[in-house]
């Protein structure tokens, strides 16, 4: 009973009001869609954690969808045993990069008073899952390893099965109770996307890389 409710209900409730709020939030303030930032405040505190943030959960969860969509890829690569190590350092070292951004990025929010001021509770509750994910996927990599293998074995089978409405929980149910926590907290996220400053990352403004250049006008009231 529990691990169907942990495994079966809770990731559907996460990924419907993902989906839900989204698509509401972005219908009536379509404004919200970005990450609230603070850059204008200060930039030089920023850039380091915002910078090992971001390469570093990017190359990770590119790992983890390449495993999720070519699993038999990952387990065609892992034949070999130094390309098995190459691939299990890699990760643990972009995740490694990525939990230094976000400590980074956690102090430089409590510690810089107009930074703080601008910190809402559920920017709070964000930062601290993702350090618990981060965090949690080191420890699973580090304690259990070969995480590559077994993502493709176990967790891709699994996660598939809930995009068919087929759920499968018994395929998570032996593995160890870190690595299931871990994947709970990565629901969560998901969960909290649509209710906090994650949400921008739906709307990279990639086409700005191709776009010709705008000239900006800045006009304030009473400046004419």
């Amino acid at each position: 009973m529990l691990t169907n409710f942990l495994f079966v209900g809770f990731p559907y409730v996460a990924l419907v009001l993902a989906i839900v709020v989204s698509i509401l939030r972005f219908t009536w303030r379509p404004f919200s869609y970005s990450s609230l930032s603070s850059q204008f405040l200060e930039t030089e505190s920023l850039f380091w954690g915002s910078s090992l943030w971001h390469w570093g959960i990017l190359w990770v969860l590119s790992g983890h969808l390449f495993a999720f969509f070519l699993p038999e890829a990952i387990l065609a690569w892992n034949a070999r045993p130094l390309r098995l190590y190459l691939l299990e350092i890699t990760g643990l070292s972009m995740a490694l990069l990525a939990l230094v951004g976000v400590v980074a990025l956690i102090v430089r929010r409590f510690t810089d008073r107009r930074v703080k001021v601008v910190t809402s509770p559920l920017d709070v509750v964000l930062l601290a899952v993702l350090l618990y994910q981060v965090a949690s996927g080191i420890d699973v990599a580090i304690r259990y390893r070969w995480g590559s293998a077994w993502f493709s074995t176990n967790a891709a089978p699994y996660l598939w099965s809930l995009l068919k409405l087929a759920p499968r929980p018994e395929l998570i149910a032996p593995l160890p109770w870190m690595v299931k926590l871990h994947f709970l907290s990565g629901f969560l996220v998901i969960l909290l996307l649509p209710f906090t400053r994650l949400v921008h990352f739906l709307v990279v403004p990639i086409f700005y890389y191709w776009r010709r250049p705008q000239v900006v006008i800045w006009n304030r009231k009473g400046l004419r």
